[in-house]
């Protein structure tokens, strides 16, 4: 596998934020279920949803949710319909955001990286996250913003790289096949993060893709990779 980067090169370093910075995977699976069976939806179509959301990983909700709707539950695609959908989903999901862990390392990445501005960049909405972070008072560490759904990552990357935001040499930590595409895709280094994935086969990806990977944002490199 490819070797642990040396961080001090690094002008830029862009942090996924489910499994990465906070223990939210699980938050989110959960909070997909629950809106499924809020809603109305059987215990089968709500597996459904979770399984279509672990399978798109760092996909902004919208787009599952659209799917879910007229794929899983076949009803028309109504501009009622979506709203109850999202505002049942941030419903759910702000509580339990406001408790899951942060990732214990992130303060001590922080001061080792210095030389770096970080960024925050996720699948989840991004008006969400930017009430979020503030509010457990982790906003302050991503200097060059938050930034989330419903545009994608890859999206994001190519606008903050053209208006000069992003600078290299840049750096994405993540823990989804779609960080790594959207990052390298962009002409980022990357880091899959293993301890918090919900990332099916992430094993045989990283190998397959000569990844970096290393346990959590201690970036110790992971033993199945050394």
């Amino acid at each position: 596998m490819s070797q642990l980067p040396d961080l001090s090169i690094y002008k830029t370093i862009v942090l996924d934020c489910d499994g990465v910075v906070l223990n939210s995977n699980q938050t989110k699976v959960d909070a997909y279920y629950n809106t499924a069976k809020r809603m109305g939806g059987s215990d089968a179509q709500a597996q459904a949803f979770v399984d279509y959301h672990i399978k798109l990983g760092s996909i902004p909700r919208n787009d599952k949710i659209r799917y879910y709707i007229t794929e899983i539950i076949k009803q028309p695609l109504t501009p009622e319909l979506f709203q109850a959908f999202m505002e049942t989903f941030t419903e759910i999901l702000d509580e339990t955001l406001m408790q899951c862990e942060v990732a214990p390392a992130l303060m001590d990445l922080k001061q080792k990286t210095s030389q770096a501005k970080w960024m925050l960049m996720s699948g989840g909405d991004q008006e969400e996250l930017r009430q979020i972070f503030p509010r457990r008072h982790l906003d302050h560490l991503f200097e060059l913003g938050i930034y989330g759904g419903p545009t994608k990552k890859n999206e994001h990357l190519a606008s903050l790289i053209a208006d000069g935001s992003i600078q290299f040499p840049a750096l994405f930590i993540g823990d989804s096949r779609f960080d790594h595409q959207a990052s390298t895709g962009a002409g980022l280094d990357f880091i899959f993060v293993a301890d918090w994935t919900d990332m099916p086969d992430w094993k045989a990806y990283c190998q397959a893709h000569q990844v970096t990977v290393c346990h959590h944002l201690e970036l110790r490199p992971h033993e199945a990779f050394v």
